[in-house]
């Protein structure tokens, strides 16, 4: 166990790393993983003498704490992984693309997918408007929505199919600020993101007030995937428990 820590601990600061130099994060949650490495060597090193010195009680509670995040986190990744199937029917009455960083030089990585997947279900469905939603961050040159907006329109769609959602600063807002151009009550809604956000995304505009609501999940970089889908076991927990999940 302790040879095993160990190398877990090398391996999980090398993926930071590797996170490091693809660049394109978005934010600094990829140094959990560094942090991660280093408490599975000092646990693998000292762990052991730090269990000993506590009471038998502590020791059984933290066991105890220990597996049931574990179980809890075994439970809520199967539930971001079921978004990855989601299926959205044909000729929807909107979709709604939900923002993700804007570098100078045009969309990142996660949002051209997302645009991507919700171009193709466009050509497909003529018929469908698309609502472009995102904000303006500190670091990024333009509102997230005016981005998708030049890149739907760059690749022919037509601009009057586009409803651009300009105010919000995440996920959430995303969903709800996006009702506005939209009857929420009586609409059929695809919202459209990358895979490992569909589960989460999809139950926010129910807990919203969508009544017919889809997922279109986008595809994610594989390099990327694994920190994803980790942030992303955070986001679900922090939209459970203030009230933004069913």
């Amino acid at each position: 166990m302790k040879l095993f820590l160990i190398l877990l601990g090398i391996i999980l600061i090398v993926y930071c790393g590797v996170l490091f130099l693809l660049g394109g994060y978005g934010t600094k949650f990829f140094l959990i993983w560094a942090v991660l490495g280093i408490v599975c060597i000092v646990w693998a090193l000292w762990g052991k003498k730090i269990l000993f010195r506590l009471s038998k009680w502590i020791r059984k509670t933290f066991y105890a704490c220990v597996t049931i995040g574990f179980v809890i986190f075994i439970m809520v990744e199967a539930l971001i992984i079921s978004g990855f199937f989601a299926k959205a029917p044909a000729d929807l009455d909107y979709l709604v693309v939900l923002g993700a960083q804007l570098k100078p030089g045009g969309p990142s990585y996660v949002l051209q997918m997302r645009l991507d997947e919700a171009y193709e279900y466009l050509i497909d469905n003529e018929d469908t408007l698309v609502i472009v939603s995102g904000g303006q961050g500190s670091d990024e040159p333009d509102t997230e929505a005016q981005g998708m907006y030049e890149y739907l329109v760059g690749r022919g769609i037509a601009p009057e199919r586009i409803i651009k959602e300009d105010q919000s600063t995440d996920t959430s807002e995303n969903i709800r600020f996006s009702m506005q151009y939209l009857d929420a009550e009586n609409n059929s809604v695809g919202i459209v993101s990358n895979n490992f956000h569909i589960f989460r995304a999809t139950h926010l505009a129910e807990a919203a007030g969508y009544t017919e609501v889809y997922g279109l999940p986008a595809r994610s970089h594989v390099g990327y995937l694994p920190n994803n889908m980790f942030r992303e076991f955070f986001g679900i927990l922090k939209d459970f428990f203030t009230g933004n999940l069913n």
